[in-house]
């Protein structure tokens, strides 16, 4: 046919080039893997679980709203905070019940989880870059402050 070998495996490797580039393996546009989760949502997350816990005490124990109400605020002011900085919208923290299975919150169990979730504020803070730590540096005082509040 007037074809030399050469001419024939040239083309024969163009084609398979053309068909992969065809089938998307040499194509940027790959989808992105997933965002790893931001370093501060085990701190949100602690600030939603708080600000549950204390409302489910005042529904429990009336008496104590004056004094855990506030404790609650601060609790749901640096979840929205937290949730601004990482970008993501607030997850809904569920209503508390009279009726629901914590109901034997107390005023001790507070101050425990106000105690550990300030060392993960604290453990946050001292890995976090310089425009989170002092948010995370704040929330971890208050933290404190809270535990010193419910002795």
């Amino acid at each position: 046919m007037g074809h030399s070998r050469r001419w024939v495996l040239g083309t024969a490797a163009g084609v398979g080039a053309a068909a992969l580039t065809g089938c998307g393996l040499f194509d940027s546009d790959d989808p992105e893997p997933p965002k790893a989760p931001d370093p501060l949502e085990p701190v949100l997350a602690e600030a939603l679980a708080l600000a549950a816990a204390y409302d489910q005490a005042v529904v429990t124990q009336p008496g104590l709203r004056t004094r855990l109400a506030p404790l609650a605020e601060d609790h749901r002011t640096h979840a929205a905070e937290l949730s601004r900085l990482i970008g993501e919208p607030m997850p809904s923290a569920p209503a508390p019940s009279a009726s629901a299975a914590a109901a034997a919150t107390t005023v001790a169990a507070l101050r425990q989880a106000e105690q550990a979730a300030q060392r993960t504020a604290v453990a946050a803070c001292k890995v976090a870059p310089a425009d989170r730590a002092g948010l995370l540096g704040s929330i971890a005082a208050c933290r404190a402050t809270h535990a010193e509040a419910l002795r």
